[in-house]
């Protein structure tokens, strides 16, 4: 009796599984665009959201915003329909409406008047019909707002003289999708060699090697994007390291003639400094070595008479006087 039981438990089950499974509105369906959607800063843009389901009384739709690289549960609502009214809300419900309102006839489609910038990343069009439980009836759209590059702005480092090396960096800070860059020489002077110049369209940078004088010149970066273009100048001017070595030898010659000349004039004024002192004065108490002794008359030297040419001779030791002490002494 109970293998009996079975096969028609079983039998009867599948049955209403394949009546629930058959009858209509039991599933929600949302579809959107596989691809993303793009729109003009400034323009309208318009997600396309529809919806298959028996609408009821218990019918409600959502529309919500993620930004770029944050998970879907950090979403923020920007309407919401619901028991037949629709409130919006958010910081973009003063720009955001249904194209169909009231939203019941299987179109959610949402208009963004005015787009911006922040207005890049992911938007929710959730469909909620209870008692239809067997899909979550949401439908993901990536929208990116077109923005044209903003002015770059151009610099360059390196060492730019004769066989050096320079770089050239220009950047916008605005611009989607992102620019690219590219770099031309202005005028009707011979551009560099291929082999001394390498550019990166993505960074926007671009390398000069082995640099020459006729590498020097006005050089302009064009950003550009499928919303526009924009471009930035700057001169590089590209010196001899030679003739800089030449000068910088000749100056420090010439310092180093005057630093000489300096010396030199330094020794000559202090010897005539030392030329004008006074020479030394012996007062009467100092005692020189070629002090004659007391009592001892200094020896006169022979003077000659220019006028009559005779010579007076100084007198002789033998008639030099001394004076002899009177002082008894004393045995």
């Amino acid at each position: 009796m109970t293998m009996a039981w079975l096969p028609g438990s079983f039998l009867c089950g599948a049955l209403l599984g394949w009546v629930c499974l058959s009858v209509p509105g039991l599933a929600v369906e949302v579809k959107v665009p596989a691809e993303p959607l793009s729109a003009p800063v400034g323009k309208t843009a318009e997600l396309i959201c529809s919806y298959s389901t028996s609408v009821g009384d218990n019918f409600a739709l959502e529309w919500s915003f993620v930004q770029p690289g944050r998970p879907i549960s950090a979403s923020q609502p920007i309407l919401y329909f619901t028991n037949g009214q629709l409130y919006p809300t958010g910081s973009k419900s003063e720009r955001a409406s249904l194209l169909q309102n009231p939203p019941t006839g299987g179109v959610a489609t949402l208009k963004l008047t005015d787009v911006r910038p922040s207005d890049t990343g992911t938007y929710l069009c959730h469909v909620n019909n209870p008692p239809d439980f067997y899909t979550n009836g949401l439908g993901l759209i990536n929208l990116t707002v077109l923005v044209p590059p903003s002015s770059p702005l151009c610099s360059q480092s390196g060492q730019t003289f004769v066989g050096g090396s320079a770089a050239l960096r220009c950047s916008s800070s605005k611009g989607a999708p992102r620019p690219v860059y590219n770099w031309v020489r202005l005028g009707s002077s011979p551009t560099p060699s291929p082999g001394s110049m390498v550019q990166d369209e993505v960074s926007g940078q671009l390398i000069l090697t082995n640099l020459s004088l006729a590498s020097s010149g006005t050089y302009r970066c064009v950003a550009t994007n499928q919303m526009g273009s924009a471009s930035c100048e700057l001169t590089l001017s590209v010196t001899d390291s030679s003739k800089g070595r030449v000068a910088g030898a000749v100056i420090g010659v010439l310092l180093g003639m005057l630093f000489l000349s300096v010396a030199v004039f330094c020794l000559i004024r202090f010897q005539k400094e030392r030329r004008k002192k006074p020479k030394e004065i012996y007062g009467g108490s100092d005692l020189r070595e070629d002090a004659i002794a007391p009592g001892i008359l200094e020896q006169t030297s022979v003077r000659g008479d220019s006028n009559n040419g005779l010579l007076e001779r100084a007198p002789s030791a033998s008639t030099v006087t001394t004076t002899k002490s009177k002082i008894p002494m004393v045995v």
